[in-house]
């Protein structure tokens, strides 16, 4: 599918608005030509019929009526255009926003979030034109010459030759100078938003590029890439005005050759006045539609070009999703097994190799192993951000493939390694994963989380403003309120990425102990690299390159003198 034939079918979810939009520009087209007959009819009666303001009153007062209307008839057009075009941009941005949750952290990982950023609001918004004033405009080229041709042919038939002859010129020459500026306008949107990928990645890293005294060289590349963004800009803009002088021109030459037919027969008294006034009246309203057309081209242009990133990220292959209404067994009760698990990334790098290992309700699990050996890849299939290349993975005796997502991922509760906090109150990032969640709640999970101890000696509690990324708070903090979020889910199988990692003595202590808390009553699977986190699990597994090569408690392991000892007797390992 084409991008201009897959914009062509999100037209379905602006309603019906475009169409009363064009139906509301018709009409008011049709008022026009009336308008137009009514000033020819006072003209001649005046001039030539020597008519005082007593017989012209009626033809004036209807005129006087019209203006009112047209003016009500276009205003109520723009706003169905806007409408129609909200409905667009609401149902793709829901689309987008679904479409990035169904990919995943894993699927994304190689994404710009600027970029995606910059897809999801300027993008997007650059599609209203399109849907808002280049559709109907397309509608109104089409039917409202046709229109206006149909009152004019009787009464002159050349006119109507000369106008129907010329007419095409129009779009023929949009087309041509608009097929340059729409290549260059697809490209100056690949640049807009590698800019803003840019910038924003120069913003989050601001920290780190003042610690090795690089921000000033930063600074001067995003004004270099500023500055060649302000370039194609320009060149843009240059194609586009070129393209609204060559329809101006062939439009006015094209009135001014109906003027002269028009004027050469007058003189010759083969014509009647009022007809010729009449058609040299409607003879520039013709040729609005289609100039309005040229104008509104580049919305098109625009459109084409933000539509490109949009339609990659929407028809990206992530994983499958499951059949809503599939429930969730309980996981209190229920198993979760892999059998026999096979995954690979993209470029060949294997993760998993005939895994096969099993999870028992209530059991805490230590995951090891060095970098690379498969451990988080876990995570992600039991998440559901992955599916397996080979393999099964069984919640009790239903294949998780058939489960629903969003119910699966209610039964779950995850604390990555670097947990995301949100601009906002304490209070509503503890209550994320829970929106419902009262005060009460809330405090009683921070209580057992390990959070409520450094939160109640605020000044404002659990209403204190937090920055983006948890700015104003330690890092054993931050896990502090993840683990208090998860605590708040009450969720029966939670897994934890390494809660202890990067933290001081003090705060690893506070944070096991809230780890501990969180444990009671759930299965709970970590990723561990610390001794501490270890040894208090039922099981360990210790992977190596994709496959479970020893399992059992850390006594009995520590015994065995095998792969497990040897991991935490290598220290860069498990610090």
């Amino acid at each position: 599918m084409t991008i201009t034939s897959w914009l062509k079918a999100q037209r379905v979810w602006a309603g019906r608005w475009l169409s009363l939009a064009v139906g509301l520009g018709l009409a008011g087209g049709l008022l026009l030509i009336a308008q137009a007959w009514f000033l020819a009819g006072v003209v001649d009666a005046v001039l030539f019929s020597g008519a005082g303001i007593v017989e012209v009153a009626p033809w004036l007062w209807a005129m006087l009526a019209l203006f009112p209307l047209r003016a009500g008839l276009a205003w109520a057009a723009e706003q169905a255009a806007a409408e129609g075009a909200l409905g667009v941009k609401r149902h793709l941005r829901d689309a987008f926003y679904e479409r990035l949750r169904a990919l995943g952290p894993v699927r994304l990982g190689g994404e710009r979030s600027g970029e995606l950023a910059n897809t999801l609001t300027d993008g997007i918004e650059a599609l209203e034109a399109y849907y808002a004033r280049y559709l109907p405009a397309v509608a109104l080229a089409a039917s409202l010459p046709l229109a206006i041709l149909v009152f004019l042919w009787p009464l002159d038939w050349l006119s109507g030759f000369i106008l129907l002859g010329t007419a095409p010129l129009i779009p023929l020459f949009m087309i041509l100078v608009g097929k340059g500026a729409e290549r260059l306008n697809q490209r100056q949107w690949r640049r807009l938003a590698r800019l803003s990928a840019h910038f924003l990645d120069v913003i989050q890293g601001l920290t780190t590029l003042k610690l090795f005294n690089a921000s000033r060289r930063e600074a001067e590349a995003v004004a270099r890439i500023s500055e060649e963004y302000r370039r194609s800009t320009m060149a843009v803009l240059r194609v586009a005005f070129l393209s609204s002088l060559t329809l101006e021109f062939f439009a006015t030459v094209s009135i001014a050759v109906v003027a002269v037919a028009i004027g050469f027969r007058l003189f010759w008294g083969q014509m009647d006045f009022r007809h010729g006034f009449f058609v040299l009246l409607l003879a520039p309203e013709f040729y609005l539609p289609l100039r309005n057309l040229g104008s509104q081209y580049h919305a098109r242009m625009a459109a084409i070009g933000a539509a490109e990133r949009l339609i990659d990220v929407l028809q990206s292959q992530g994983p499958t999703r499951a059949v809503e209404g599939v429930p969730t067994p309980d996981l209190r009760q229920a198993p979760i097994r892999l059998l026999n698990v096979h995954y690979s990334y993209p470029g060949g790098r294997r993760a998993l190799d005939g895994l096969t290992l099993a999870i028992h309700p209530g059991e805490r699990i230590a995951l090891v192993g060095a970098s690379g050996a498969g451990k988080s890849t876990v995570f992600a299939l039991l998440l559901g951000f992955i599916r397996p290349d080979g393999g099964q993975i069984l919640v009790g005796e239903r294949p998780l493939a058939e489960l629903d997502a969003d119910d699966l991922r209610r039964h779950l509760a995850w604390v990555p390694q670097r947990p995301r906090l949100f601009h906002g109150s304490l209070l509503d990032n503890i209550r994320l994963g829970s929106p419902d969640a009262s005060p009460e709640q809330v405090r009683a999970a921070a209580r057992l989380g390990g959070a409520d101890a450094f939160i109640e000696p605020l000044p404002q509690g659990y209403q204190t403003q937090v920055g983006e990324g948890g700015h104003g708070l330690s890092g054993g903090e931050i896990r502090r309120v993840a683990l208090a979020r998860a605590c708040l889910r009450d969720a029966p199988l939670v897994l934890l990425d390494e809660p202890t990692a990067s933290l001081d003595a003090e705060s690893e202590r506070e944070v096991a102990a809230a780890v501990e808390t969180l444990a009671v009553g759930r299965t709970l699977i970590t990723i561990a690299h610390r001794l501490q986190t270890v040894r208090r699990a039922d099981r360990i597994l210790v992977l190596d390159r994709g496959r479970v090569v020893e399992a059992g408690p850390h006594d009995e392991l520590i015994a065995r003198d095998g792969p497990y000892h040897r991991l935490l007797a290598d220290r860069a390992v498990l610090a």
